[in-house]
């Protein structure tokens, strides 16, 4: 059972338009503070959030993290991170006073309702394959309710005009590269300035320290989260995407089941499953296998310092493939609904740019693939040149300092804006 979707999401913000105007007020009439920074992720206390987190701190950043759960609120305290509850007055209130605003995923990573006049940076969570944003039909999608209604157009123009106020509040979202930057621009409407390509934050910690030191840390991690793993066995990350909140049509068949865990034995890995926060399927073996571990975000709740760690990838729409490449890792691509989807949800370019004109498109198809990349040294190169070549097109630096990149241009900018709203108001 999916636990989101567009149309669901799309019915809470329209119910909650008295609230959002009621939080414009209390911007319009509390004023902004001079250096206050406030930070969010959906993700959790990780993602391009912590990286940038990590330099402002450094820097002596007045900042505090705004949490939605007490797991967020002890993870962030592990790591000397002062926190608030989101939705708590005290949330509220740092939200509307904040200079800075930074989220991964949408303003509902900190207050919603009281964003309206601060330097928001929207650092996004992972270089879109699918499309997003202004640029997928799903953004705009009702619930099944309304969807058939006489009002269904003026509604899905009103979510239009919400997204779009929405997006333009960013004042920063940074890009990969130059090639990325054109579809962060269209998907959010936002002009070039305001994109600049100064590489992800969250994928630093893949190009930071020699590449062994990353897979010792990474390896280490995943037996943290997923149990202990033989220092031999192969590690196999499954990681589908969301499908917006229908089920997943690559869930394994019992049969496909004891093939994959019988390929696992035989070549001496390990499959460790993510299935995407915001969706859910049956992804256990009929009978259970140490040879399969979940590794959910409730797990490991940031994936991206594991990739290291891991020896293949096996994926079908999700940003992974994109940060993989960084390690460099092979993949292998399995898609029974590629024809869907691009009719649904749509991709940037074609799916073989990104996939190759190989991929599977079931597991029988998929465990093939797996077992010669496993197998055959000659395989797994081809794949890893894929990767580089991928890497190459959509990641500008690979310096591990996009971070400083990003707080530069956020020192820069929100300096800039808070001196013309100070000319403006005389």
């Amino acid at each position: 059972m999916a636990s989101f979707s567009f149309g669901a999401g799309n019915a809470r913000k329209l119910a909650a338009l008295p609230l959002y105007a009621v939080g414009r007020m209390i911007t319009l009439l509390v004023p902004r503070s001079h250096d206050e920074w406030v930070f969010g992720c959906g993700a959790g206390i990780g993602d391009g959030a912590l990286a940038l987190w990590e330099v402002a701190a450094a820097d002596g950043r007045e900042a505090v993290w705004l949490t939605g759960s007490r797991r967020e609120a002890t993870d962030a305290a592990a790591r000397g991170i002062r926190t608030l509850r989101k939705s708590s007055l005290r949330g509220l209130w740092r939200t509307a006073r904040a200079r800075v605003i930074v989220v991964t995923h949408g303003f509902g990573d900190v207050n919603r309702y009281a964003v309206s006049g601060a330097f928001v940076v929207q650092l996004w969570h992972g270089i879109p394959l699918k499309r997003i944003g202004l640029d997928s039909p799903e953004t705009l999608r009702l619930p099944g309710p309304l969807a058939g209604t006489r009002g269904a157009r003026a509604l899905r123009t009103l979510l239009g005009r919400m997204f779009r106020g929405a997006a333009h509040r960013i004042r920063i979202l940074p890009a990969a590269s130059h090639a990325v930057r054109g579809r962060l621009e269209s998907a959010f409407a936002l002009p070039d300035d305001r994109v600049p390509v100064t590489g992800e934050p969250r994928v630093d910690v893949l190009s930071r320290g020699s590449a062994a030191d990353r897979r010792t840390l990474a390896r280490a991690a995943i037996e943290r989260a997923a149990g202990s793993i033989g220092p031999a066995a192969r590690l196999v990350l499954y990681a589908p995407t969301w499908r917006d909140g229908a089920p997943d049509p690559a869930v394994p068949s019992p049969a496909e089941w004891t093939a994959l865990v019988s390929m696992l034995e035989r070549l001496d890995a390990v499959l460790l499953v993510r299935s995407h926060p915001l969706g859910a399927g049956e992804y256990r073996p009929p009978l259970p296998s140490d040879r399969v571990r979940e590794l959910g975000s409730d797990l490991a709740q940031d994936v991206t310092p594991l990739l290291p760690g891991i020896d293949v990838l096996v994926t079908d729409y999700s940003s992974l493939a994109y940060d993989s490449a960084l390690v460099p890792l092979p993949v292998v691509f399995l898609a029974p609904d590629v024809a869907d989807y691009a009719r649904r949800r749509g991709f940037y370019g074609r799916y073989a740019d990104v996939a190759g004109e190989d991929w599977a498109t079931d597991w029988t198809q998929a465990l093939a693939q797996l077992a010669a990349v496993l197998d055959d040294a000659a395989e797994r190169e081809r794949r890893v040149s894929r990767a580089r070549a991928l890497s190459a097109r959509v990641h500008a630096f690979r310096d591990g300092a996009s971070s400083e990149r990003v707080y530069r241009a956020i020192l820069a900018g929100s300096t800039s804006a808070a001196g013309a709203a100070k000319k403006g108001r005389r």
